[in-house]
Order: C-alpha cells, then structure tokens, then sequence
C-alpha cells in the first residue's frame, strides 16, 4: 500500500493526517507513506519528527478581495499543480488522501485528474472552502461532526461517513489518578486546565484575573497555558501572586494527556482536535472560538458541543472577567452537572474514531 497523505498550515490539519499514517503502518507495516505540504506551514517541522518522508510545494490561499495578490496566487495555485503532478507521478500511490489546509487541494484536486482514488478528512463543523471543492471530485469524505453533513454540496453526499476526529492513545489511555499524583493535585481539590490552543489565546488569558484570584481564595488546583507569546505578560501581570505546587502557569503545555486526565474542567479555544480529546475521554468545558477563523468554524465547532450537553461556549465578544468567573465556578460547584456534562461528551466524542478512519481506508484496496 502507498499513500500520499497532505495537509498543512495549522497543527489541527497535520495530527489527524499523522495519526492516519501511523495506523495505516501499525496495520501494514511495508506501507509506504509520503507526506505533501509547504515549507512554511508547521507540517515542515512535525512531520519530520515522527519519521516520516516530506515533500514541499508552494501554495497559498486566495484573499476573498479582489487584488493583484491574486493573480500571483493563482500563478502559483497552477505551478502547484504541475509540481504535485511530478510527485505523484514519481511516488505513484494507491491513494492519496487531504486533511485540510490549502496544500491539500492542489495535491487531491491534481491525484483525482490523474485517476488516482482519493479522500478527505474535515476536522471541524463547518467544512472549510478547499473541503467543499474536494468533496464533488473524491471517492470518499469523513467527517467529524454530524453538523457538517448539511454544508456539503449535495453531490458530495452519498460519500459521507461521520468518522470523529482521530485523538492520540495517550490521551485516550491516560489514568486520572496516576496524572493527579504525577503532577502532585491532592485527590480533593477541583482542577481547571486552560489551554487556548498550541498558540494561546490573548482574549481568554485577558480575562482570567478575576477567576485566578478566586481559585487561589478557594484553593483550586489549576494548570494554565498561556502560550508562548503571551507568557512573559501575563506573568508580569500576576507577578504578585502566589502559587501552589499544584497550581501552575506555563506558556506551552507539553503533558496535555496527563492535565486533561486530571482536570474536572477544560476552558479553552473551540478548536476541533482539542474538542475531540476532551470529549474522547468525558472531560466537561467552556469553549471561547476565536473570533475571524476561516468560515468562523470555530464558533460552529462550540455550538455543537454546546447543543449536545458537553460544553458551553462564550463567544469572544461575550467574554468578561465577570462572566467567565461566574460561569468557571457555576460548574466546579456543581459536582452533578459536570458529571451530566462528562456524561454528555463520552455520548459525543469518538474514542474510535481512527479505527473508523482507517476501516474505510482499508475498503479501497479490497
């Protein structure tokens, strides 16, 4: 089996295609994969690490305003087919398949011209512009949320399957006893996580103080990532606090599996590889989705989870010190609904989602 897997510019297109390729080898191990993305997406410096071989093309999105950017971009959007032609000429997969981001495109749009089988993964609830183009010329779509389906062109939807989005075994297997004792939380303490994404989130870290000072008054156990830009003012912000072993502020969070599996509350961005770990493993939240993301997916991801009990999402021009403290406290008082709420999410999420994945990738070689 060879397959060419592509997908860039954030971490939430690149996971899903790494755990992809890593179940494709655990199943077959003389599989060969080959990864197309581009030099500056965050795809160059992951995919390396987890051994597998990377192949750059230059793409880049179009502007949704009409200018001369435009035209170069297209220039380029042409050089890109001609040069993901040459690589799948070269490597010659049995299927190639996109996880998103505008990389994709050129390489499946280029695979399906050639006759070669092809598939998509959408990770968010609302499909993204290169998804929905991709979807009338694939063999087969998986999908992450149910609330997605209706925002497929109607010729795209007899390849449905709702597959989730694939979350990695660490997280899945993580004991929360063992992490509360790893990372020292005393087993009656109430634990928040906040993690606003790989990069943060300025507006959630903005609105913490109020909630920071209650949760030291009540001796709440906490972990905050604030993200690495943001880290340096935000500790000079707070400096005249005091903190706990178990209350900690790190600008990024390397042991998210263990802090998840410990916290009885997540607040976060509503990006769509966290929403699915949390819900894998029954995790309660408060979901801020970041305002201007493309096609707003983030505030559809949220309001998805909110609709189906799991979460409840603040929107960023909502959020105040107030309210976000208000709303922290609500739930870690009420020790029924978090647990109506972890309840909720186990119903939601997908703990088998790769398998799923891969048994539909597994039909096109039968």
């Amino acid at each position: 089996m060879k397959v060419i897997l592509s997908g860039g510019g954030t971490g939430g297109h690149v996971y899903p295609a790494i755990a992809i390729a890593n179940k494709i080898k655990e199943k077959n191990p003389d599989s060969e994969i080959l990864f197309v993305g581009t030099r500056d997406g965050i795809e160059s410096e992951i995919v390396p690490k987890y051994g597998y071989e990377i192949k750059f093309i230059e793409v880049k999105g179009f502007k949704r305003k009409i200018d001369f950017d435009n035209v170069k971009r297209l220039a380029m959007f042409l050089k890109s087919l001609r040069h993901s032609k040459k690589i799948i000429k070269e490597f010659n997969p049995d299927l190639v398949i996109g996880t998103g981001g505008y990389v994709s495109g050129s390489v499946v749009l280029k695979a399906s011209q050639m006759g070669i089988k092809t598939g998509i993964h959408e990770q968010n609830s609302f499909p993204g512009i290169t998804n929905k183009m991709l979807s009338k010329n694939v063999d087969f779509v998986m999908t992450s949320f149910e609330d997605s389906h209706k925002r497929f062109p109607e010729k795209a939807k007899n390849k449905l399957s709702l597959t989730g989005n694939p979350v990695r075994d660490d997280i899945l297997n993580s004991s929360r006893n063992e992490s509360r004792e790893f990372l020292d939380i005393p087993d009656d303490k109430k634990m928040l996580l906040v993690s606003g994404g790989s990069g943060g989130s300025e507006e959630i870290n903005d609105a913490l103080g109020m909630s920071l000072l209650k949760m030291l008054e009540e001796d709440i156990a906490f972990t905050i990532s604030t993200g690495r830009v943001y880290y340096d003012d935000f500790i000079k912000k707070h400096s005249d606090l005091e903190f706990k072993t178990y209350q900690k502020i790190v600008p990024y969070l390397d042991d998210m599996a263990r802090n998840l599996a410990a916290a009885d509350l997540v607040l976060g961005s509503a990006g769509a590889i966290s929403m699915a770990e949390t819900t894998a493993i029954g995790v309660p939240s408060i979901v801020v989705p970041k305002a201007y993301t493309a096609e707003n997916h983030q505030e559809h991801n949220a309001m998805s989870l909110q609709n189906s009990g799991g979460g409840i999402c603040i929107k960023e021009k909502e959020l105040t010190e107030e309210k976000l403290c208000e709303t922290i406290f609500k739930l870690l008082d009420d020790g029924e609904q978090l647990k109506k709420m972890s309840e909720a999410n186990l119903e939601f999420g997908k703990r088998d989602s790769i398998d799923l994945i891969y048994n539909i990738i597994s039909k096109e070689f039968k």
